[in-house]
């Protein structure tokens, strides 16, 4: 299988480079890299001047801000693998996971795989502070919300490691530019009564000093996202 990873970047100049040499590292696994700049201004974008791995695919450059999912459907018309993950720019998530998340494709019958960050844990540990503990329920509640509208018994619905089959993502119509791709494409995927696999990942939060950039508003546009969808099947 060809393993295509789709990383959008937004002001990450602190952690780009690392997240790149991480994703080609990984062996054993043919691989095409498609990076797409959110139009940072941190000097990110100087940075990707100088990227040059034969992995790397492509590099787009927005020229201006539009999100999370603005930057995925960009990708998405350049996809040329068979499976196909979504990686952050950052390092909470690391791709020597892609081995066990690519597993379950081996079965014909799989389309869907998200990388749960507490599947077989009591929680997963992202330090100390209000916000952080806040962030660990706002996912769980959420998680529940998702799982008793879709129907699903998913443990972390919104982990950035989400894998589909690219014969399957290239069907699903993306309308949603931010954070709410997360929402918007686990509902669709229920609305089309298919299976999401999940499998344990491993997982390192950083705090909004370090960068995090989603907060309690994306929780509010979740909410919405999965309601709106429900209803316009």
């Amino acid at each position: 299988m060809k393993l295509s990873i789709i990383i959008p970047v937004f002001n990450e100049k602190k952690t780009i480079k690392t997240i790149i040499k991480k994703v080609v590292a990984i062996k054993r696994i043919k691989k095409e890299i498609i990076i797409v700049d959110d139009y940072s201004t941190d000097g990110t974008r100087e940075i990707l001047k100088n990227i040059h791995y034969r992995e790397v695919k492509k590099i787009l450059l927005h020229n201006r801000n539009i999100g999370k999912g603005g930057a995925i459907k960009t990708a998405r018309k350049y996809l040329d693998g068979d499976i196909v993950i979504i990686q952050d720019a950052d390092l909470e998530y690391n791709p020597k996971d892609y081995h066990k998340l690519l597993r379950p494709f081996e079965k014909a019958q799989t389309q869907v795989v998200y990388g749960s960050r507490v599947l077989k844990k009591k929680r997963y540990k992202l330090g100390k502070g209000f916000w952080i503990n806040f962030r660990v329920f706002a996912n769980f509640a959420l998680t529940e919300f998702s799982n008793f509208l879709n129907k699903q018994n998913l443990t972390d619905a919104h982990t950035c490691y989400k894998l589909f089959t690219v014969k399957l993502f290239k069907k699903i119509k993306l309308n949603e530019n931010d954070f709410a791709f997360c929402p918007e494409i686990t509902t669709k995927i229920s609305n089309k009564g298919i299976n999401i696999k999940e499998v344990p990942i491993s997982y390192k939060g950083r705090n909004y000093s370090e960068g995090k950039k989603i907060n309690i508003l994306d929780a509010f546009r979740a909410v919405y996202v999965i309601l709106k969808y429900k209803i316009r099947k």
